[in-house]
């Protein structure tokens, strides 16, 4: 008889592959010379939306799909999720998905990601601090705002099929959102994301970034709730 995975382990595992199929993408197109090398900005995006499709798709039954900290807190405030296992599921993202997930990319391609810039979110040149967190508080709003309206239980209970289809329209809105946003912040719209992988580079401009990918995301989830509220 099979042993049932725990949501906690689930969502670990979840934000661990995400972390490392997403940031080795990453490394891998910046180590390419040619211009026309690698998967460019698209394939990434694309390493991003389709992860998530695929992770939440699998884990949904698991441990409802958690590999973002902005979005677990956002089900919290909804009431969706206790506070005890939030927290639980913060600390699985954070903690031992994120961190190593960016660390399996340094063992396997540690000499490129130490001069390619680990995969790290940081304000890119040419765009300052408002800017960036002006990117990440939208794109942070799309992503959560897809994640309720695909999960709202009355559009499941209206539509049989939209549970089956959630996951696809959450990746899809990951993939569009990176399309933007990649060129200003290499987009975090995720905490775990940006946090595992400033822990792994460990980079004085990562880290004085870094709220920036903090800040955002929770703000972008506030503007959601407060848009959601005047419908």
């Amino acid at each position: 008889m099979s042993k049932e995975v725990s949501p906690d382990r689930g969502v670990h595992r979840a934000t661990l592959l995400f972390l490392y199929v997403t940031v080795a993408t990453v490394i891998g197109h910046k180590k390419q010379s040619g211009p026309c090398d690698g998967v460019g900005l698209l394939g990434i995006a694309w390493a991003f939306g389709g992860m998530i499709f695929i992770l939440v798709y699998c884990t949904a039954g698991i441990s409802g799909g958690h590999i973002n900290p902005a979005v677990t807190f956002g089900l919290f405030l909804a009431r969706k999720v206790s506070l005890i296992r939030a927290v639980a599921y913060m600390i699985a993202q954070c903690v031992w998905g994120a961190i190593c997930g960016v660390g399996l990319v340094k063992a396997f391609m540690k000499s490129y990601y130490n001069s390619l810039g680990g995969g790290a979110n940081s304000v890119a040149t040419g765009y300052n601090t408002g800017t960036a967190l002006g990117a990440e508080i939208i794109g942070t709003f799309v992503l959560v705002y897809t994640v309720f309206s695909a999960t709202d239980p009355k559009r499941s209970a209206r539509d049989s099929h939209v549970p089956v289809l959630a996951p696809l329209p959450i990746g899809f809105a990951v993939f569009m959102v990176h399309l933007a946003t990649i060129p200003i912040t290499g987009t975090g719209i995720n905490p775990a994301r940006s946090f595992g992988a400033a822990v792994i580079y460990n980079n004085e401009k990562v880290w004085d970034d870094q709220w920036i990918f903090w800040v955002g995301p929770f703000v972008g989830h506030w503007r959601r709730r407060h848009t959601t509220s005047t419908f």
